[in-house]
């Protein structure tokens, strides 16, 4: 996951968020002032774990650079100013979710902060020359829960015709239960889909691919057909899940942000 974790970058406020001869003068000083020493953390978008034409022919590189460059890039911009004046200021990505989502009641950094995790998980759930069954245990699991692999192919991509509401944000997932909470014979694989900003993190899955179906993601390549979409995902573009299957650690697994400490005052 190290390209993943690499997608997201906490940053210092800009200069002028503090006054310069104030900075100084309390550095010089060793002051600890609670006043100007607070530091707003926000988030930088760099680029997909390959190159952008690199999922040709399935997902173009005109889709990508406007999928990542425009869409995505809009929610980090928003996000950045919602953290300017927000009490998540220095949360990771995946603390300020599953906070920000307070019970189903969402803040407004919620959707934001959910849509810029989701993207890039979308992105790192895929890989050139990708797709076909996944490896061994992954495919063991798939075919305990599903009966064979190709049953689970069918039912992933019902659950992707199957949403209403053309151009609203939803994801369909294969998520594993907690299994740091369960015995590793009752690990149990599921397809759902998740609407508008809604994240497996906010749910408490685990989750191992994800496709994003906003329009945006496929209209330039495939117009209105969502089947196509799918079936190309899942037989040319996703990669061997079985690292997210094995990690021991759910922060690991699951935060596309786990190289991002909390930011130091």
């Amino acid at each position: 996951m190290a390209a993943f974790a690499s997608a997201l970058r906490v940053l210092p406020s800009p200069p002028a968020a503090v006054p310069r001869r104030l900075r100084s003068r309390e550095q010089r000083q060793g002051c600890r002032s609670r006043r100007y020493s607070k530091v707003v953390a926000y988030y930088a978008l760099t680029t997909p774990p390959y190159k952008l034409d690199a999922l040709e022919p399935y997902i173009s590189k005109r889709t990508v650079e406007l999928h990542w460059g425009k869409h995505q890039q809009d929610y980090v911009d928003s996000l950045n100013k919602q953290l300017a004046t927000s009490m998540f200021y220095g949360y990771t990505l995946e603390e300020l979710i599953k906070e920000a989502y307070n019970n189903g009641n969402p803040l407004p950094e919620y959707n934001n902060a959910a849509q810029v995790w989701n993207h890039h998980f979308f992105w790192e759930s895929m890989q050139p020359e990708g797709g076909g069954s996944p490896g061994r245990g992954v495919l063991q699991q798939i075919e305990k829960d599903f009966g064979s692999f190709t049953n689970f192919r069918e039912e992933f991509i019902r659950a992707a015709l199957s949403l209403l509401g053309s151009g609203w944000p939803v994801q369909a997932l294969l998520v594993q239960s907690d299994f740091l909470k369960l015995k590793r014979k009752e690990r149990k694989f599921s397809v759902v889909h998740t609407q508008n900003a809604i994240s497996p993190l906010a749910l408490g899955d685990i989750p191992l691919i994800n496709l994003d179906l906003w329009e945006h993601a496929y209209y330039l390549d495939y117009k209105d057909d969502r089947r196509i979409d799918a079936e190309e995902f899942l037989d040319h573009m996703i990669p061997d899940a079985e690292i997210r299957m094995h990690e021991r650690h759910l922060h690991h697994l699951m935060s596309c942000t786990k190289s991002v400490d909390r930011v130091k005052q």
